[in-house]
């Protein structure tokens, strides 16, 4: 058999199952990391609850992302996810949801692992989301997850801390309210709402035109030029404030062509 017609033969299997996000369509995709737990705790015993260099370089993860060539117009990440929102005209791949999150997740296990100088492995999904409405709901659910995880996090490394057994801090928790989670914290001098933004609302990345001054080397006469940069917000805003902020990232993208 000729090897063309082995190919296209071959090719049909490997393709059967291909399928595209429909245009119009809002992407995004959320990444996680895989046995981060094992990595963060046992193997590598960042400080718990919350690591600012875990958080760093999970954050210098999404700016690669945004940065190797699919048109990503937010990134959020809280704990160990990422979540990416693509502008919704982005044709990357032809997109292809398979190709999607084979590459998002080996970027992203690449570009962590290089940070930790361990092997780190992230998977991948994608969300399709009807309009922008969901696309609101969608960022809104993620931080309110980011919220009642730190709740519970700071509440169980405190038991922890306290002599608690992984089994006896897990049972106390179990079944407590929200007020009744600050509380616990409140008796051992935490108030919750004092915490840092990051670590309860997750951090925010958007893309930035700015102005940088140069010198034509033709003429030695100053210049300027228009410049994109990843800004990083540590400081989220919560409820319907984050709900416009991501519309405006929407809007933002919208007005300009791919």
């Amino acid at each position: 058999m000729k090897f063309d017609d082995l190919d296209n033969k071959m090719r049909v299997f490997e393709t059967a199952a291909d399928r595209c996000v429909l245009p119009d369509i809002y992407i995004v995709a959320r990444i996680d990391g895989r046995n981060f737990t094992t990595l963060t705790k046992v193997r590598h015993a960042f400080v718990a609850p919350f690591d600012e260099r875990f958080r760093d370089y999970m954050l210098q993860t999404v700016e690669h992302l945004m940065s190797c060539g699919m048109r990503i117009i937010y990134g959020y990440t809280q704990s160990d996810e990422i979540s990416l929102l693509f502008h919704r005209n982005d044709a990357s791949f032809n997109r292809k949801t398979r190709k999607l999150n084979s590459v998002l997740a080996g970027e992203a296990s690449a570009k962590f692992s290089l940070l930790l100088g361990d092997l780190a492995a992230f998977d991948s999904r994608i969300c399709e989301l009807p309009n922008v409405a969901r696309v609101q709901d969608y960022f809104r659910w993620r931080q309110e997850d980011a919220h009642r995880n730190a709740l519970s996090a700071h509440c169980y490394w405190l038991l922890r801390r306290n002599g608690d057994s992984v089994e006896a801090a897990t049972a106390h928790l179990r079944g407590m309210s929200v007020s009744q989670k600050n509380e616990l914290l409140f008796q051992a001098g935490i108030n919750f709402n004092d915490l840092p933004a990051w670590q309860k609302r997750g951090t925010g990345m958007f893309w930035e035109d700015y102005e940088k001054s140069s010198v034509d080397p033709r003429t030695q006469t100053p210049v300027t030029a228009m410049r994109r940069r990843i800004v990083r917000n540590l400081e989220l805003p919560i409820g319907d404030a984050y709900s416009e902020l991501v519309l405006e990232f929407v809007k933002c993208s919208e007005t300009q062509s791919l």
